[in-house]
């Protein structure tokens, strides 16, 4: 299919043949009719991306610190990877679609095939077929006019802002910035019977809203124009204020002061500065401002927007999805026309071109949409696109690799590290959106990309897998590409459940990995030879500071301390959704119970964890003391509350009369004797590159799974203790 794609980078704009959107759990799957360009919105990002690189950082001046830490912590070549992962790769644009319904997932029983929809979200984008979550979708009467119905995503914007002004039946309320989401704001507070008050800095604007949409339209610079609307509204001024504008300027905000009524609201909808004048009019008036949150509640609620899960209509009358419903029956019963918004509308092909205008501005425009060709046909099955068939033909020695997830991680630690030479060949990879497959398959040579994970699993050719996607789907990709015969590098966690692991297990014992592994998951696994690897990406036993360690001290009794500064990450991040992410225990502590595991030479058999109380019981702040088999003991302090500026991790070993200092992979000390040794790396080496060096050697030579399963096992069995003993205040035995 076709979709309209920008490279950050250069702003590099273009109509590219990319795969079917993978539909998920609870999603439909929408051939498009028409698309919005959200001329303010889309219009920054193209602008943006158009500039140069200090431009860029200039525009986005919080992004540009974060570069700049990476390049303090984490080095020169890993920071560039990750700018280049994201100015590199296509990016979607576009988030107001109208279509017809093609398939559905089988969760979903209120949207059928043949369907008309209205759309909003990133995923309603501009595309063929979009793949979009049931509560960011309402279904249209057959004979909507859909050039209007469009609007879908923005009308729920403007609907919003006006629920937020909460303005009654002839009262008078003003709307500064008439661009789309101003005309559109202008249009509905008029249909309900209120008196409406446009401003805007452009005079054709003002004359459009002066024709279809206002009682009284100004131009800001217009003189005298507070005592205009003064008089207008027979000296009370406006009993409410939205802004609608995107400015830096805080004009607006005075202005809406300025204008307003005492004990009226302020509304703020548009990118504006809050930042007013208290004097003379906010305190005087005692004015209330209010922000407006995009579509209305719900919006960036995951369990709302991707879990589908509603809030009840008697504590929450109007969600993001019942704003679209209700837009869309204003639309449909004609209480509304939208038809004046319309000024362009382009075919797919010639997309590119509406960009150029409306940045250009060589053309008045309001509302540009994007027509797409109904007739085709659409084969939802195919997701796989070729892109660039290999030099090399498949010797029986080679190693054919697939991944299945090209995100920030894999893109910055893995894909970069596959050594490049005849035996190794990148096949095929796979993401759930269509530019991100794309993106990763050009940028590192892969011979196709896809949406569908059957085409790399099923894939006779593939006989190597990287997982590399969210926490959840890690244990089903595992079990699918172990029962295919294929070789499986999956990045932590392996799994979020005991069940999920108790499978695996079973899975394994099935295809002979390790006939007596059910009789005794402790026991290590000795004979690999020509059977399926599993290895979980647990790369800091792989870095050369910690070989070091391993080379001192060897296995055997060993005191050790390992202070995590994790950092917050929000409650509302899928990464603490126990669900999605497993939360941080199953997520990332696995990683420093497999590091303590190594250097001892021990698996855990018994722990004790405590966590810190929060507000939102995330237990990301947290104690866990582990005793293991030779005797040795560890401690985990993993700890959310502290401070960016502090290094990351430090870990202290203690054995025999020496000890050893380990600063965050960078730094490593060793105590012995009285004497004091040093070795510090030029930057940090968490041991990634050496991880996938040793698998895929082990791959290619059949030497076995260079991390034991017992280790494995191990290392996700504790983190599933670790929370049954917070959760019980008791010691755990594992």
């Amino acid at each position: 299919m076709k979709q309209i794609t920008q490279k950050l980078l250069n702003g590099q704009m273009q109509v590219n043949e990319v795969p079917v959107p993978l539909m998920g759990t609870g999603m439909v799957l929408v051939k498009n009719y028409y698309s919005l360009i959200s001329s303010g919105t889309e219009g920054s990002t193209v602008k943006a991306a158009r500039k140069g690189l200090i431009g860029k950082a200039m525009e986005r001046p919080q992004q540009a610190k974060q570069v700049l830490d990476s390049l303090m912590t984490q080095g020169v070549v890993q920071t560039y990877r990750a700018v280049m992962k994201k100015l590199d790769a296509y990016s979607a644009l576009g988030y107001s679609c109208v279509g017809e319904v093609i398939d559905a997932s089988p969760d979903v029983t209120s949207f059928h095939l043949g369907d008309f929809v209205a759309c909003g979200g990133q995923g309603a984008c501009h595309a063929e077929v979009v793949a979009v979550p049931i509560n960011l979708c309402v279904k249209i009467p057959r004979d909507t006019d859909l050039k209007q119905a469009v609007y879908n995503t923005l009308g729920a914007i403007a609907l919003q802002g006006v629920r937020q002004a909460d303005p009654r039946l002839g009262e008078t309320c003003a709307v500064i910035g008439l661009g789309l989401i101003g005309q559109l704001t202008c249009v509905l507070l008029r249909g309900a019977g209120i008196r409406v008050v446009g401003v805007d800095i452009s005079q054709p604007m003002v004359d459009i809203a002066k024709k279809h949409c206002t009682d009284l339209s100004l131009n800001r610079a217009q003189t005298g124009i507070k005592g205009i609307i003064n008089d207008f509204t027979n000296g009370l001024d406006c009993d409410s204020v939205i802004i609608t504008a995107a400015t830096n300027s805080i004009d607006p905000i005075n202005f809406a002061g300025a204008i307003a009524r005492k004990r009226g609201a302020i509304v703020v909808v548009g990118a504006v500065p809050t930042g007013f004048d208290r004097e003379p009019y906010y305190y005087q008036k005692e004015l209330q401002v209010r922000m407006s949150c995009s579509y209305g509640p719900g919006r960036y609620d995951l369990n709302y927007e991707d879990k589908g899960i509603d809030y009840p209509p008697a504590y929450v009358r109007w969600t993001e999805n019942r704003n679209m419903q209700a837009f869309q029956e204003l639309i449909y019963s004609k209480k509304i026309d939208l038809g004046y918004l319309t000024t362009h509308i382009f075919k797919l092909d010639d997309a590119p071109a509406a960009y150029d205008m409306m940045i250009a501005k060589s053309e008045p425009f309001i509302g540009i949409l994007i027509e797409y060709d109904a007739s085709k046909k659409v084969d939802r099955t195919q997701a796989k696109i070729s892109l660039n068939p290999s030099a090399f033909s498949l010797e029986p020695c080679a190693i054919s690799i697939g991944f299945i997830g090209a995100g920030s991680y894999a893109q910055g630690n893995l894909m970069p590290n596959i050594p490049k030479n005849k035996n190794v060949i990148l096949k095929g990879v796979m993401t759930a959106g269509s530019t991100g497959s794309r993106s990763a398959g050009e940028r590192f040579g892969f011979e196709f990309c896809t949406s569908n994970p059957d085409d790399i699993i099923e894939n006779e050719s593939i006989n190597t897998v990287f997982i590399a996607t969210r926490h959840d789907s890690h244990a089903r990709y595992v079990k699918q590409a172990l029962k295919a015969g294929k070789n499986v590098f999956v990045e932590k966690p392996l799994c979020l459940t005991e069940a999920e692991l108790s499978q695996i297990v079973d899975l394994l014992n099935g295809s002979n990995l390790n006939k007596s592994l059910s009789k005794n998951t402790s026991q290590h696994i000795d004979d690999l030879t020509n059977q399926p690897i599993l290895m979980v990406g647990y790369n800091r036993r792989f870095s050369p500071l910690t070989k070091m360690i391993k080379e001192r001290f060897g296995d055997g009794p060993m005191a050790m301390a390992y202070r995590v500064n994790a950092g917050s990450i929000s409650a509302d991040s899928w990464i603490q959704d126990t669900e999605i992410g497993g939360g941080r225990i199953i997520g990332e502590v696995c990683h420093f119970v497999d590091f303590l595991t190594y250097m001892n030479g021990s698996p855990p058999v018994s722990l004790y964890a405590a966590a810190m109380k929060s507000p939102n019981n995330l237990h990301d702040t947290i104690n866990v003391s582990l005793c293991f088999g030779n005797g040795s003991i560890g401690t985990i302090s993993y700890f959310a509350n502290g401070d960016k500026s502090m290094p990351k991790e430090k870990v202290e070993i203690f054995a025999n009369g020496c000890a050893a200092i380990l600063d965050d992979f960078k730094r490593l000390t060793i105590h012995s004797n009285g004497k004091k040794k040093d070795k510090k790396l030029l930057r940090q080496d968490k041991g990634q590159k050496e991880e996938i060096r040793i698998f895929i050697e082990a791959v290619q030579n059949g030497t076995g799974m260079p991390i034991p399963f017992e280790e494995i096992h191990s290392a996700s069995m504790v983190t599933f203790k670790t929370i049954e003993s917070i959760r019980t205040g008791r010691s755990v035995h594992i």
